[in-house]
């Protein structure tokens, strides 16, 4: 990699076309967009719609973690990683929070690309600098990508995996080289690339988990660190970057206090009595019956429902198939119909969740219905390798009265069984193999204990036996880490352009690396096609098409049983923060966010002010 002109040679005459073939490329530019079209911010933007570039700097703004953390360095595959820690360090570019995919200059103040997309070039700013002193260089960014690539955790090199080499071609200017021209996503995956000081690490041990303070770039700075209960942020007030465009508005919090809690009803108790300010709320049965307080009442906790215009991914109870009793499709699909959601929701939710029916759901990105003609092109030469339901069926998750009683649902939940080679004797299931049927559920969530005891009640009714595990969070880390569970919740985030990540969750490369979000086990060639070729997708309808496709793939593989999502973001903060009126269609935005300079009794703009 150090040689450019030997290796560059030594690739002969068709890397040397290739680069011929590239020479021709668009002008470099402040932003990215996947597909080339034009950013929403021109190059003289002053800052984005959604911040409030007036707001006041000062305060601390103080949350609540959950569990406990035992590192520093969030970046590697080993320890639990305290919350935040990313504030420390700066990006080659910055992600807009109202665009689909756009990609602004941060380190990097211009970006260039090649027109076939075989490289990206980065122009970093003469004026980035460490917390340190120290310029942000080039050879930071190659250092960066090379060492997450060499010692980082998988995903990286799950995400970067189709990145040739990286060249230093000046002090500030860095390339990065394609494997394929196909990966429209990379350049602007690549901008998300934190750089690392290669100076401070030289003497370090980067595999190595541990509590020293490391160096960034950032906004903040870490200040104090208590091992496993808190960390504290404090504002970089001379920090490099605070007048460009992409960071007015936000970082406004002098200060930046976590403080962990071993239980989540505690820390929601702690809010009420003012030990936090701030909580994003994620128990329905909370939001509707928890919140009766003096302070409420008042007006001095404010509860508030931020639209979330986001896909809402796939959260669900997540099988490992990597073990034998979850292998037969027909079985999964037996113990899906057993969870009773209507129920669920109506009993403990007080009615406010919609079922996830997609991987995709709340967005154009979801199946439905019967694949159109364009989907069918990509599914007709996987169709000996796929259900035969993707082609014939739509695809519906069980639906019941809501009543408790589910003798239907366990009725076909029975035949899928049966047809397994399952059986009941006596008062137990028994397996393929003849062997009693029992299984865990991994859990490190206290209260979604209240979620699983009607699902393992509905398992018992046909002889099998749920096992309920709760572990520390870091034992839980650890299992989901070496694949030793049978049954977890968790989700797959999705944003509005999936691509490199879904390699990371459904394709064979990643199913045994270690710490992989593959928690399925997935390892299938008609996914790993589907899940490349979204990745190439070469214009919006064709991301699209492809990811319907994928998605319905995995919804009759019945690789989980889907729970449920809600369209907004429910928080709980108390009066003394506002945040800009327009909050941002993709994030909460709690960057932008600031303490109040003064009170008010205006309790309509209490939760808001201009941007």
């Amino acid at each position: 990699m150090t040689h450019r002109l030997r290796s560059f040679l030594l690739h002969g005459s068709g890397i040397l076309l290739l680069g011929l073939a590239s020479l021709v490329q668009a002008a470099p530019k402040h932003a990215l967009t996947l597909y080339g079209e034009a950013p929403k911010y021109p190059a003289n933007f002053q800052y984005f719609d959604y911040v409030n570039p007036h707001a006041p700097k000062g305060g601390t703004l103080r949350q609540a973690g959950f569990g406990g953390f035992d590192s520093l360095n969030p970046f590697i595959n080993k320890g639990v990683a305290v919350d935040d820690i990313g504030l420390i360090y700066d990006t080659l570019t910055r992600h807009s929070l109202d665009e689909p995919f756009t990609e602004y200059g941060l380190l990097a103040g211009k970006i260039e690309k090649a027109a076939d997309n075989a490289w990206v070039r980065f122009y970093l700013r003469p004026e980035a600098r460490f917390h340190d002193g120290q310029p942000v260089t080039a050879e930071d960014v190659k250092f960066s990508f090379e060492t997450l690539m060499n010692q980082g955790a998988p995903l990286y090199r799950a995400y970067y995996g189709d990145v040739e080499r990286v060249e230093v071609e000046g002090p500030r200017q860095v390339r990065f080289l394609f494997k394929t021209t196909g990966n429209r996503e990379l350049p602007l995956i690549l901008g998300q690339l934190p750089v690392l000081p290669k100076h401070w690490w030289a003497e370090r041990d980067f595999s190595k988990s541990n509590l020293e303070i490391p160096l960034g770039s950032g906004p903040y700075r870490v200040s104090d660190v208590q091992a496993g209960r808190s960390i504290r942020y404090e504002r970089v007030k001379d920090w490099w970057g605070k007048d460009l465009p992409v960071n007015r508005g936000f970082y406004n919090f002098d200060n930046m206090q976590i403080d962990y809690y071993r239980d989540n009803t505690v820390a929601l108790e702690a809010l009420k009595a003012g030990q936090f300010d701030y909580w994003l709320e994620t128990s329905a049965k909370n939001w509707a019956t928890a919140y009766d307080a003096p302070a409420v009442a008042s007006g001095e906790l404010i509860k508030e429902e931020i639209a979330n215009h986001n896909p809402t991914g796939m959260q669900g109870f997540i099988f490992n198939i990597r073990r034998p009793l979850f292998q037969d499709r027909r079985v999964r699909e037996a113990l899906g119909l057993l969870f009773d959601f209507e129920w669920t929701n109506r009993q403990l939710f007080n009615g406010a969740y919609t079922r996830t029916t997609s991987y995709f759901d709340n967005s154009e990105l979801a199946s439905s219905g019967l694949p159109d003609a364009a989907e069918l092109k990509l599914l007709e030469p996987l169709r000996d390798q796929v259900p035969p339901e993707v082609f014939g069926d739509e695809f519906q998750v069980p639906v019941t009265d809501g009543s408790g009683i589910i003798r239907e649902q366990q009725r076909r939940a029975y035949q899928l069984l049966q047809q397994a080679g399952w059986r009941i004797e006596g008062d137990h299931m028994l397996d393929a193999t003849g062997q009693p049927v029992s299984f865990e559920f991994l859990l490190a969530q206290t209260e979604f204990e209240r979620v699983l005891l009607p699902f393992k009640r509905n398992l018992a009714d046909l002889g099998m036996e749920l096992v309920i595990r709760r572990v520390d969070v870091s034992q839980y880390i650890n299992r989901l880490r070496s694949r030793d569970f049978d049954l977890i919740v968790s989700g797959f985030g999705q944003s509005n352009s999936p691509g490199n990540e879904q390699r990371e969750y459904w394709h064979s490369s990643s199913a045994d690396n270690p710490g992989s979000r593959n928690y399925i086990g997935l390892k299938d060639p008609a996914i790993d096609r589907l899940v490349e070729g979204l990745i190439k997708a070469d214009s919006r309808q064709s991301l699209i098409t492809h990811t319907r496709a994928l998605d319905r793939v995995l919804l009759w593989g019945h690789y989980v049983i889907p729970n449920w999502h809600i369209k907004t973001w429910r928080v709980a903060y108390w009066h003394k923060l506002q945040h800009p009126k327009t909050t941002p269609l993709y994030d909460i935005g709690l960057n932008t966010w600031w303490v109040r300079s003064q009170p008010t009794t205006d309790g309509a703009d209490s939760a808001s002010a201009g941007n």
